[in-house]
């Protein structure tokens, strides 16, 4: 495991310095040790034009996402992708990723759907990072407005951003990306959706060391001795009963929509990567390389499923390959059959 993620970490900077050393700089160049299962790249949907400039919210916690399966003849099949292929769909780790998925028994559920959400995302950042290059041949991003003018997984899945008004409209994928990325690092940061301190009053916060000293003291008269939260300092939603998913950590009621919310945008974003980029450049660069790539898809799709963050409606633009891992015990069954998956 730990040989993945160092690959992962490692890869650009030893791509970006085999380049400085005279390497080749096309991303479209075929690797050496690999020859592209196929002639041409992935299957790109047509051109739609999108009319008038399109505004979108400014605050992250504002946005919100729309998806629609796109039309063509349902008749006609389309063709087998490479990565749907039992000889592409190795990973570059043994085992299966339980390990890294099982909540440990002494951290609250909310803490450690945070931690894999933090986590998934500083993942899939460096395969975005990956199709934000530049091509040097044609001055422009490996994922570009002309070459993916739709955020699309496949021919038949396409995906739309709700604009001010609530109206679906396309975009291309390079800038959905870009949306999805402010949108769940704006969460991250916000420290009421992810608050990084305890809740007010739990043993061994903060709450102790900074609650007036004139509470009162022990029996010696030495120390002070902080007092518990009362009704005065308990939110409604306290005092009401209600329970959730962080409640005990101090995370919102909305927290566990804002992670299955993630959850399913970063998938939105693994789809395109393996539909539109999966011969270039994850074919065709040495690291991060496919078998990454699918190793971090696998980890994904294992949490995601465990604790029941994504649907499997959701999972069908990569259903195929996700089969193979369930057969073959990469994703194991606890996690295929969503042993922990939360019900509310």
């Amino acid at each position: 495991m730990a040989t993945f993620f160092q690959s992962v970490r490692q890869g650009f900077a030893n791509r970006q310095g085999g380049r400085a050393n005279g390497g080749n700089a096309n991303p479209n160049q075929q690797r050496s040790q690999n020859t592209s299962p196929v002639t041409g790249n992935p299957t790109n949907p047509s051109p739609s034009s999108t009319g008038a400039p399109v505004s979108f919210p400014s605050n992250p916690s504002a946005i919100v996402e729309d998806t629609s399966k796109t039309g063509g003849d349902p008749l006609a099949p389309e063709e087998t992708k490479w990565f749907f292929k039992e000889a592409y769909s190795k990973l570059s780790v043994k085992g299966n990723f339980m390990p890294l998925a099982a909540k440990p028994s002494y951290l609250d559920l909310g803490d450690w759907l945070a931690h894999q959400t933090v986590e998934q995302y500083r993942l899939i950042n460096y395969f975005i990072v990956t199709i934000q290059e530049t091509n040097h041949n044609t001055n422009t991003a490996i994922c570009n407005a002309t070459e993916c003018p739709n955020m699309s997984a496949g021919r038949h899945y396409t995906y739309t951003w709700l604009n001010h008004e609530r109206k679906p409209i396309p975009v291309p994928a390079c800038q959905y990306i870009a949306l999805v990325q402010r949108w769940i690092v704006g969460k991250i940061h916000d420290p009421v959706a992810f608050p990084t301190e305890s809740p007010f009053g739990n043993p061994g916060t903060s709450f102790e060391s900074s609650y007036p000293t004139t509470v009162g003291t022990d029996q010696e008269g030495k120390k002070p001795i902080p007092a518990g939260p009362t009704t005065l300092n308990r939110t409604l939603s306290d005092l009401s009963g209600r329970d959730w998913v962080g409640k005990s950590a101090g995370f919102p009621e909305s927290f566990l929509s804002d992670v299955r919310t993630a959850w399913r945008q970063m998938f939105r974003i693994y789809a395109h990567l393996y539909h539109a980029h999966f011969l270039n450049p994850f074919w065709h660069i040495h690291s991060p390389n496919y078998m990454d790539l699918n190793s971090s898809f696998c980890y994904f799709v294992g949490v995601g499923k465990l604790f029941g963050l994504i649907g499997d409606r959701d999972l069908e633009p990569m259903q195929d390959l996700i089969d193979i891992w369930t057969s073959n015990g990469s994703i194991p069954a606890d996690c295929s059959n969503g042993a922990f998956a939360i019900t509310q």
